[in-house]
């Protein structure tokens, strides 16, 4: 329960096939994913897993169904938005035959020039603790469906800019979520290891984005998060592999690893700089971390 479920194995679940899973979508050297369908299309009058995924999904769900979390679930009885994030694992019970509307997906490399001065998760559709459940009107369900139309279309054409207009057709369906009321209609059954994960979640993404030379990275290790928290490290590390399915460290090294591909892309800052905000001593420690994640020293990956 709460493994992750790569973009790959998501694909081979609701039979997509030949699906390029590294399109350069943010120009040479910038990878990102981003794909759009109809939900009608494929598997979701089916039972999906309890997951984490690798990825973002926005939902627009025409149809009837039961939305499982680990510590409350919520009755899709209306058409609704639903935003997924990749830290919470969820599930998914369709109830009625008809299930129609779209859904898009997306990596955090296709979404990030979006944000730039603020992590996604900050945003208030995907932030830890949220609510991401949207129920929608019919004017709104007119709206959101010429939308998702327009990005169907788009992700076909060979407008070269293409997937900066699929951002922008992103942050509108966003927008259209704010102007209206989240869903708090919530059957709550409780969980001590999902309080004190989604604490770590949401404690870890306080700490970026690094916005200045400054700013340097307070809390780096478990025992820094555990101690934070009022909690024992293995305990922490406990409830945190059980929710999301990876430990405490692995989560902060691919944070901060994303912050640094970040400060290396969007940033005129040299390396020592980077390594000093993101708490390392030396830029030599830096680069060992950076390479044994990415398989590329800063230097080049900057490049």
């Amino acid at each position: 329960m709460g493994r992750s479920e790569s973009l790959q194995e998501f694909y081979e679940r609701v039979n997509i096939r030949n699906v390029p899973l590294s399109a350069q979508v943010n120009g040479p050297g910038k990878p990102g994913h981003f794909n759009v369908y109809r939900r009608g299309d494929f598997s979701c009058k089916q039972a999906s897993p309890y997951n984490r995924r690798d990825f973002y999904k926005i939902s627009m769900i025409i149809g009837t169904g039961n939305l499982y979390y680990a510590d409350k679930g919520i009755r899709i009885d209306r058409n609704a938005l639903l935003f997924s994030n990749p830290t919470i694992p969820y599930a998914w019970e369709a109830i009625s035959q008809k299930q129609e509307g779209f859904f898009c997906l997306f990596t955090h490399d296709f979404i990030s020039p979006a944000f730039r001065n603020e992590s996604i998760q900050d945003s208030p559709l995907f932030k830890i603790g949220g609510d991401p459940v949207f129920f929608i009107n019919k004017q709104q369900e007119a709206t959101l469906t010429d939308i998702f139309n327009k990005m169907l279309t788009e992700l076909e054409s060979e407008y070269i800019h293409k997937y900066d207009l699929l951002r922008n057709y992103v942050n509108l369906i966003i927008h259209e979520a704010l102007k209206s009321q989240p869903a708090n209609s919530y059957f709550q059954h409780t969980s001590a290891s999902t309080r004190i994960a989604s604490l770590f979640i949401e404690l870890l993404e306080r700490q970026f984005p690094i916005d200045s030379t400054e700013h340097v990275l307070k809390l780096r290790t478990a025992s820094d998060y555990a101690t934070h928290l009022s909690v024992h490290a293995n305990h922490l590390n406990r409830a945190v592999k059980e929710i999301t399915g990876r430990t405490t460290t692995e989560h902060i090294a691919d944070r901060i690893t994303k912050e640094a591909k970040a400060l290396l892309l969007h940033t005129n800052w040299n390396i020592s700089e980077i390594a000093y905000t993101l708490g390392f001593e030396y830029p030599a420690y830096f680069n060992n971390f950076f390479k044994k994640q990415t398989n590329l020293t800063p230097g080049s990956f900057r490049q």
